[in-house]
């Protein structure tokens, strides 16, 4: 259905007056608007000569990385944990046993051992934006800080496909801080932030593919968007005013493309090519995280080649206490292998498409875990420090960022802000974050980081 508000004087935080929002609902496009569809390029003046995407990989929980990254061989056993590090691509670098795939495609992308800036908070929030939100120590910008994917979105428009420039691909998660929608633990929602509503990532989750048609389109659907799209027309003069008209035709065609669609349907792939994923495998519910779904990682492959700028995707269930299901050392040997099978073949991939040259990953979680195992078998919660995966988009592959103390709880050699990270992916996709500033909802200008963080120099090197 076609819902068109009433005459209302307030204003999203974009400026769009509510009057004029248009929302889609029923028709397929999880209640996307016809701005959010429409009017991206407008807003970012002329595209970027060749189109750069990002793939953001959230593992929710937090991962350890004595057990993948920054095994600690020497520690006492508490520490170090039950499984041996390997020799790597990457002379003198090590990864856990765990990891044998990843372990020989080191010299493909970079690590950050040393990562420091967030929250003891089990929030999605803090991955996709950079910042902790919904408290008032948090300084919050008035609306919101936006998601990397809605900055994108916001400054690039949709790419030379037309397709939407901002998809979530993850699964809807039962512990609602994990889900791509600003939910914090305390405070209120930061959703959409500053960039508007607009700019919130379209859905995969709910009636979207049933209802987008590949072929043979329900013609009584069909009339209906038809109808719809009449509707708008019919009220001509107001949109007008709202400079909304000029995009019907062009948001019928998004109505009624297959491209999107079928970047969608993984069921297009030879049959190979997805068994070359592997299958899916379910972590416990107690979780209330993501099952470890590779059919995912090549859903975000399709929709990079569609033409999509930011995809972010939500990857298994790593709050490992040992308060469910099992020990580290069960939860490691059960899901660890699964997602090194996964995640290279994912970024083998991309690379083996050209695409790897152009989409930069990112594959971190909200936190890192506790050095010292604890009694039940398990690791806690650590925001002292955690390691986070980077390839692609021209970072340069084989190197490791900082050291950890002994124990793989501590920087002790070059520690690396969240928004260092930020301002990496921006610049990777063209946004420079010494000149780029946002409105808040007061008006006043934001940087997309807190001035001084830049990109990290060592993965261009």
């Amino acid at each position: 259905m076609l819902k068109i508000f009433g005459r209302r004087s307030t204003t999203f935080c974009d400026g769009l007056p509510r009057r004029d929002f248009l929302r889609l609902g029923s028709i397929g496009l999880g209640g996307v608007s016809l701005s959010h569809l429409c009017q991206l390029d407008a807003l970012a003046g002329e595209p970027s000569p060749t189109d750069r995407s990002v793939v953001m990989i959230y593992l929710p929980g937090g991962p350890t990385q004595h057990e993948t990254f920054d095994p600690k061989p020497n520690a006492p056993a508490e520490i170090r944990g039950s499984y041996a590090p390997i020799a790597t691509r990457v002379p003198g670098v090590h990864f856990c046993e765990l990891l044998p795939k990843l372990a020989q495609m080191s010299d493909r992308f970079s690590v950050v051992r040393t990562l420091t800036g967030m929250e003891n908070r089990h929030e999605a929030f803090q991955c996709y934006t950079g910042r902790p939100g919904g408290r008032n120590e948090d300084n919050e910008a008035p609306g919101g800080w936006p998601a990397l994917g809605s900055v994108v979105s916001y400054l690039l428009g949709a790419s030379q496909s037309g397709v939407v420039p901002y998809v979530d691909a993850a699964p809807k998660m039962s512990y609602q801080p994990y889900n791509n929608r600003g939910v914090h633990l305390q405070g209120r929602p930061s959703w959409p932030g500053i960039t508007g509503a607009r700019h919130t990532p379209f859905t995969l989750e709910g009636d979207v593919k049933s209802d987008m048609v590949l072929q043979g389109i329900d013609l009584s659907r069909l009339d209906d968007r038809r109808s719809l799209l009449k509707a708008v027309s019919d009220q001509a003069d107001e949109l007008s005013a709202a400079g909304l008209d000029a995009f019907q035709t062009q948001a019928f065609g998004m109505l009624t493309s297959s491209r999107l669609a079928h970047a969608m349907d993984v069921e297009r792939e030879p049959a190979h090519v997805r068994a070359r994923y592997g299958k899916d495998q379910p972590t416990d519910p107690s979780f209330g995280g993501a099952p470890q779904s590779a059919e995912r990682f090549l859903l975000a492959r399709r929709l990079i080649e569609a033409g999509v700028r930011c995809v972010t995707v939500a990857f298994g269930a790593w709050d490992w206490h040992a308060n469910r299901e099992g020990t580290i050392e069960y939860l490691s040997k059960k899901y660890l292998p699964v997602f090194d099978h996964a995640l290279a073949t994912f970024l083998n991939d991309l690379d083996e498409r050209g695409l790897l040259e152009t989409t930069t990953v990112v594959v971190w979680g909200e936190f890192g875990r506790t050095p010292r195992i604890n009694a039940k078998g398990g690791r806690d919660h650590w925001p002292g420090t955690q390691s986070v995966l980077l390839a692609g988009g021209g970072i340069q592959g084989g190197h490791v960022i900082g050291n950890t103390d002994p124990t793989g709880g501590t920087p002790v050699e070059r520690p690396v802000h969240v928004q260092e990270v930020f301002a990496s992916l921006y610049r990777n996709v063209g946004i420079d974050v010494n000149r780029v500033k946002i409105n808040d909802l007061n008006g006043r200008p934001r940087y997309l980081v807190d001035q001084g963080r830049q990109s990290i120099a060592e993965l261009y090197v």
